[in-house]
């Protein structure tokens, strides 16, 4: 019985995979919340974060609202959104206060560009022009 259990939570294990090869610069974003992070942090709607598909926890992100030109840089700290919405082209899921900085979180999914910015770019965590 409990090998069957280890295996059945082993099987459901596939929707965590990391993709593979290059990671999409643009795609779709919404806002999302959690308790705690695959990093093991407590999950903070004040924090400018976010979850990718990507195992590089750490490095920081400068992401853009393609509508309207609004950027802001984040931490990726956690991993999402799941196979199933990344399928369908949602590549990131913003924290609240960051969502919030680049759309009206009534807006719900956005369409935006994602690029790799070095730490040091990321360490004021502002709202920057593309």
């Amino acid at each position: 019985m409990f090998v069957c259990v280890v295996l059945f939570f082993l099987g459901g294990c596939a929707d965590n995979d990391p993709v593979i090869g290059p990671y999409p610069k643009s795609g779709k974003a919404s806002w999302y919340s959690a308790k705690i992070t695959a990093t093991g942090e407590n999950f903070s709607d004040k924090d400018l974060t976010c979850a990718m598909r990507k195992t590089d926890f750490g490095k920081y992100y400068k992401v853009c609202n393609i509508a309207n030109n609004k950027c802001v840089v984040v931490r990726h700290n956690n991993f999402g959104p799941s196979k199933y919405l990344y399928d369908q082209g949602r590549i990131i899921d913003l924290s609240r206060i960051t969502f919030s900085r680049i759309a009206d979180l009534k807006e719900g999914i956005i369409k935006v560009t994602v690029d790799e910015v070095s730490e040091k770019a990321g360490n004021g965590q502002q709202n920057t022009t593309p």
